[in-house]
């Protein structure tokens, strides 16, 4: 029986969970922004009480590897790598957009058919997306990108698909699709770390194990630092 840690910070939302066998036993969440550092190591508590796990009863910690938010992926990382150290157990990486097609599937299988395309979006800035095309059963098709959206994206694949559209970035998308019947958007669908169970689970049974000492998140993009604004500098 193993027990996962699971930590999804990749964007506003502050995810911790406990899995067995890939069994969420324990779930704490904040829509909360820039709410990450302050509670992510009481969650990591709460849900381990809850469950009545100890600490030393982790057998590895699977963390939302990007891309997302440069400050929330750094701050779940490292919560992720020090737990790691501190027990010595394995840390596990799962992609973002990987882990929101996977609860995106448990949660509309209903309503995906044949030949539907999912699309995750994580919000980056004006019209541009981190995202990626999945088809109606998870398996990527089109990789990781940063994206802009226009009303033309898509125009290739319209006439053969219906195109799901779910995360935060999806929201912003609207007005681009608005006369397109075969784009669907999804607007309250968020990253948790309850996504992240089955595809942990699959990695721990496999050994696929990251290096602690080197792994790094999935930025995508390279973080870019507004300039102080000092008065009297120019």
């Amino acid at each position: 029986m193993a027990n996962i840690l699971l930590i999804e910070t990749a964007t506003q939302v502050c995810s911790v969970a406990i899995a067995s066998d890939g069994n969420i036993l324990s779930i704490r969440e904040s829509h909360d922004q820039r709410s990450h550092s302050a509670l992510i190591t009481s969650f990591v508590a709460e849900v381990l009480n809850d469950a009545s796990i100890e600490f030393s009863q982790i057998d590895a910690v699977a963390v939302s590897k990007g891309p997302g938010s440069y400050t929330g992926l750094r701050i779940g990382v490292s919560t992720a790598k020090g737990i790691c150290f501190a027990l010595d157990k394995p840390l596990l990486a799962v992609g973002t957009l990987e882990s929101m097609t996977k609860g995106f599937l448990e949660a509309y299988k209903n309503e995906i058919t044949e030949h539907d395309l999912l699309c995750p979006m994580i919000d980056a800035r004006r019209m541009e997306v981190y995202t990626a095309l999945f088809d109606d059963v998870g398996n990527m098709i089109q990789p990781t990108e940063a994206k802009i959206i226009d009303e033309d994206s898509f125009n290739d694949l319209l006439n053969a698909h219906r195109i799901w559209l779910f995360g935060d970035g999806a929201q912003k998308c609207k007005s681009s699709f608005s006369d397109k019947n075969n784009v669907l958007i999804v607007e309250d669908f968020n990253p948790s770390a309850a996504h992240l169970s089955q595809l942990a689970e699959i990695r721990f049974q496999l050994g696929d194990a990251e290096d602690l000492a080197y792994f790094e998140p999935f930025y995508l993009k390279e973080f870019i630092a507004g300039l102080p604004k000092v008065k009297g500098l120019h």
